[in-house]
């Protein structure tokens, strides 16, 4: 019984992870497919404003003690928090999902690596950047995929490497909170731009069904689910496990929205993966952050 509840209380935390990464890109397959209708500006306003709601609701950040000692944090966090949410639904409408998962996730990998001053942690540089090569169309060693939608995953990635040097911060200051004050700071620019690009439509059935479930699959389910299996497994497990994130975004985008990848792209969204699994292992201190791409 001892064995059978040791794996339980092992297995589960491991499987939670996985769920919340397919919660996040079937939310963001269903963003896309309503892009026609809304525009990434448009759907990135609704997931915003209504992912923010949710998180309002579970983690109440009325609570918070906002000061003059810790709001400069928050708000780099928040506004980062939104823009990189804009470039990554931006680079969406023009690419493929894996495609756009496996470029944005070289900030955070760039965080990761940057900090370091070993020889080992530039390996996988080198390897991310094989990866980037491959996918980007760079010297014509690329596939060929749209370079503007490439130059905007980049850009996601480059605010996911902020958001997360500045989340840390915001994080010590006011716990689980800053998520939602993040996300309460992003609406307040988001959603008048979606407003701005696409009016009253936002506000009809057909969209708000539809985004109130990105909202969910993309922010309140796979942020409850990560923290609940950070506080039961090794923060460097937890990052290992995320690096595999771009090839569920990849498996999600065939499944769902019959994006199917070349050889070669399959190949470079591996590479990322394995720079980013090996930065994560070789790691001296690891630190997990959650993300809401």
């Amino acid at each position: 019984m001892r064995d059978h509840s040791t794996r339980y209380s092992t297995l589960l935390p491991i499987a939670l992870v996985l769920t919340a990464m397919a919660s996040v890109q079937m939310g963001a397959s269903i963003a896309k497919t309503m892009f026609p209708r809304v525009g990434p500006v448009g759907m990135v306003a609704v997931r915003v404003a209504l992912g923010t709601i949710v998180l309002c609701l579970i983690l109440r950040p009325w609570r918070a003690r906002v000061n003059a000692s810790n709001w400069r944090a928050l708000v780099v966090y928040g506004i980062t928090l939104g823009v990189m949410n804009l470039f990554y639904y931006l680079s969406l409408s023009r690419i493929p999902l894996g495609i756009a998962v496996a470029i944005e996730f070289t900030g955070p990998l760039a965080v990761a690596v940057l900090s370091s001053r070993r020889i080992v942690d530039f390996c996988w540089i080198v390897l991310a950047a094989g990866g980037l090569l491959l996918l980007l169309p760079i010297a014509n060693l690329g596939v060929g995929i749209d370079p503007v939608g490439g130059l905007l995953a980049l850009a996601a990635g480059a605010c996911w490497a902020v958001y997360i040097i500045f989340g840390q911060k915001a994080g010590t200051d006011h716990g689980t909170q800053s998520v939602a004050l993040g996300s309460l700071i992003s609406s307040l620019f988001i959603v008048p731009a979606g407003l701005f690009d696409r009016g009253m439509v936002l506000f009809s059935p057909s969209v708000l069904v539809p985004g109130l479930a990105v909202g969910i699959l993309s922010t309140a389910l796979p942020y409850s689910l990560e923290m609940y299996a950070l506080t039961r497994m090794p923060a460097r497990t937890f990052g290992i496990l995320m690096s595999i994130e771009p090839a569920f975004g990849a498996l999600v985008g065939a499944v769902y929205l019959h994006e199917w990848l070349t050889t070669v792209q399959w190949i470079a969204i591996v590479l990322i993966i394995a720079a980013s699994v090996g930065a994560t292992a070789s790691a001296r201190q690891s630190t997990a952050t959650v993300g809401l791409e």
